[in-house]
């Protein structure tokens, strides 16, 4: 059989700045507290557990005072910085660049025309880390739509400004862009900012490409990760014949039975050490 791990999945840049970060002060100190799963991947989270991360909540860090604190990739609201200030906490930022600039963009185009109360518009997951980042910087005045379900949210008659989510798919994005054009009234000025990481959308030709290759897929990612199930959606349609795992356990041994061919691929959040224990465990399921 041949057994194949995808060598554009695992982790992107932000993440692996951030896992990066968070190893290097544990190996000194043995324990740093983390905002949040440092990743949406439990397996990854359980590992730096082991190592002495410890995730905390919004409400844990309010008690916390005097200790060091990980900001992972996806970025935070100005009142994380407020509270971090006001209880002597010292951040150790590892904030993703892209979402960094993204989150400092909205700001601007926020502050800029405030007293007009812009219409600052989110293309992005309601509740993901990230866009509570990106609303934090409107205070909390941004519109969030999660498809072009949600567009009536939007009011066509006051000047809007549209940015997406870093990890969202371009294509739905162009979509959405092409609806308010439809949509708004000759006076009104439309501002759209294809603000999506192209290191994440320039995976979905790639990983289509390399399902398409083989017979069977076993696409690798935490359940919370919503970049996985994009990417996923993705394999699906290119090769019907895919699978969503967590890890190796997720594995039903009757998916290998006539299969020759089988391809091994992951989210940006999903580490290569897993997507290699699967590919061992295939071995193992084949050679009983």
């Amino acid at each position: 059989m041949d057994i194949e791990i995808d060598n554009g999945s695992g982790f992107c840049f932000g993440v692996t700045t951030a896992i990066h970060k968070a190893e290097e002060e544990l190996d000194k100190t043995g324990h740093l507290y983390c905002l949040g799963d440092i990743v949406h991947n439990s397996n990854e989270v359980e590992r730096l557990k082991h190592k002495g991360l410890e995730t905390i909540t919004h409400e844990q860090l309010q008690q916390l005072h005097g200790v060091k604190v990980l900001l992972r990739a996806h970025g935070e609201p100005p009142e994380t910085y407020e509270t971090a200030r006001r209880n002597n906490i010292e951040i150790i930022d590892a904030t993703c660049p892209v979402v960094l600039q993204l989150q400092r963009r909205i700001s601007k185009s926020y502050n800029e025309r405030k007293e007009e109360l812009p219409q600052i518009v989110i293309y992005g997951k309601r509740g993901h880390a990230e866009v509570n980042g990106l609303v934090g910087q409107t205070e909390g005045s941004a519109i969030v739509i999660e498809s072009l379900a949600e567009i009536d949210k939007i009011d066509f008659g006051r000047d809007i400004y549209l940015y997406s989510q870093t990890t969202k798919s371009l294509q739905g994005f162009k979509t959405i862009v092409e609806e308010i054009k439809k949509r708004t009234e000759p006076h009104v000025q439309f501002y759209s900012f294809d603000t999506i990481c192209r290191s994440v959308a320039n995976r979905i030709p790639q990983i289509r490409a390399f399902a398409a290759r083989h017979e069977l897929v076993l696409f690798v990612c935490g359940k919370k990760s919503s970049n996985g199930r994009n990417l996923f959606n993705e394999c699906v349609d290119a090769n019907p014949n895919s699978h969503l795992i967590s890890n190796e356990h997720d594995i039903d041994p009757s998916w290998l039975r006539g299969i020759s061919s089988v391809g091994i691929c992951g989210a940006t959040s999903t580490p290569r050490w897993l997507m290699t224990q699967v590919k061992e465990s295939i071995e193992s399921l084949v050679e009983s």
